[in-house]
């Protein structure tokens, strides 16, 4: 069986895919890859759209576009990934092209899922997890891949928390500065979530941010290129002080300008669990059903927090109750 705990600089890749948020929860397996292998490299296969988070943790030492490699033909990707010289890749998220070339490449240790079929004749370490059916937060679940490297037990959230170097590397902008009140608590509003987590509505938000006096709190509304004709209709029927930033920010810019805010009000999506992580007020709204209850996304961080329905919806979770919990982080 494969194994590399011999090796005392090894080269091990984190292979994800897919969203921000699922990214964000990803990040603490190359921390904690960092205490297995104090002197490894760390590197992470991402999208193009991920890279401004996945550059924000100071444990992982490279990024490796998945878009970029896609447009190489099959040969070139091969060769690509042998020059890495790459000891051990981790697949975090299953995809069956990047388990067929990293098997092709020779990479020795090969670390996947047993519940995907094209890992057992990819992968040459199979570990027993199911998503679905687990009580694990997904943060937690992830760390589970580690096992094959030594990590001997699952860590508690809190432990995760503690192992956090996730950095903010972008400056603001005076523009975007300029956005903040400096007698006032910058509150977040991010209605909108991609599809990615259940919407608490336009009519609850709005009901909120009245609710909200105007002499203590900065109201800032921030959403996507997309998400801002969505919104920009309903923008228009909150009050004049409400500061509109849809659409008015990259990824690194919105990182950055997350992580100098006081609070940010979201359902379970990727801007949720990157102020999470930032470690500013977090509150994460989520209905209790499976799976995407908060039990397997709430946001992680030293000021985060959730609220869940008790139903398989948002509707029990009232303005008034989210206004009361934001009124605590004055």
């Amino acid at each position: 069986m494969a194994n590399i705990n011999h090796l005392k600089t090894p080269h091990i890749l984190i292979s994800r895919v897919d969203a921000i948020g699922d990214v964000v929860l990803t990040l603490p397996v190359a921390a904690y890859i960092k205490q297995l292998f104090p002197n490894a490299t760390v590197s992470f296969l991402g999208r193009t759209y991920t890279q401004p988070v996945i550059n924000t943790m100071t444990s992982i030492d490279a990024f490796i576009n998945y878009d970029e490699l896609k447009k190489l033909s099959e040969l070139q990707q091969i060769e690509y990934l042998q020059k890495q010289n790459i000891d051990a890749i981790i697949h975090v998220l299953p995809n069956k092209h990047i388990a067929k070339i990293a098997r092709q490449a020779g990479i020795k240790l090969r670390i996947g899922t047993t519940n995907r079929l094209f890992h057992w004749y990819t992968c040459n370490k199979l570990v027993k997890l199911s998503r679905k059916k687990s009580d694990l937060h997904e943060a937690q679940l992830n760390l589970v891949l580690l096992k094959p490297l030594g990590l001997e037990q699952v860590p508690s959230l809190p432990e995760i928390i503690s192992h956090n170097n996730f950095r903010s590397k972008t400056g603001l902008t005076p523009a975007l500065n300029a956005v903040f009140a400096g007698d006032k608590f910058n509150l977040i509003i991010h209605p909108k979530s991609h599809g990615s987590g259940m919407e608490w509505g336009l009519d609850n938000f709005a009901e909120l941010i009245h609710s909200l006096p105007a002499d203590k709190f900065n109201i800032i509304v921030t959403g996507s290129e997309n998400e801002k004709v969505l919104l920009a209709n309903w923008i228009q029927t909150l009050p004049s002080t409400v500061q509109d930033m849809t659409g008015k920010m990259s990824l690194n810019e919105l990182i950055a300008f997350i992580s100098k805010s006081g609070g940010l009000i979201a359902s379970g999506t990727g801007p949720l669990h990157i102020a999470a992580f930032t470690g500013i007020n977090t509150l994460g709204l989520f209905p209790s059903l499976r799976p995407i209850h908060p039990g397997r996304w709430a946001p992680v961080g030293k000021k985060a927090g959730y609220m869940e329905s008790g139903t398989n919806n948002l509707e029990t979770i009232t303005p008034f109750m989210v206004s009361e919990k934001v009124k605590t982080w004055i």
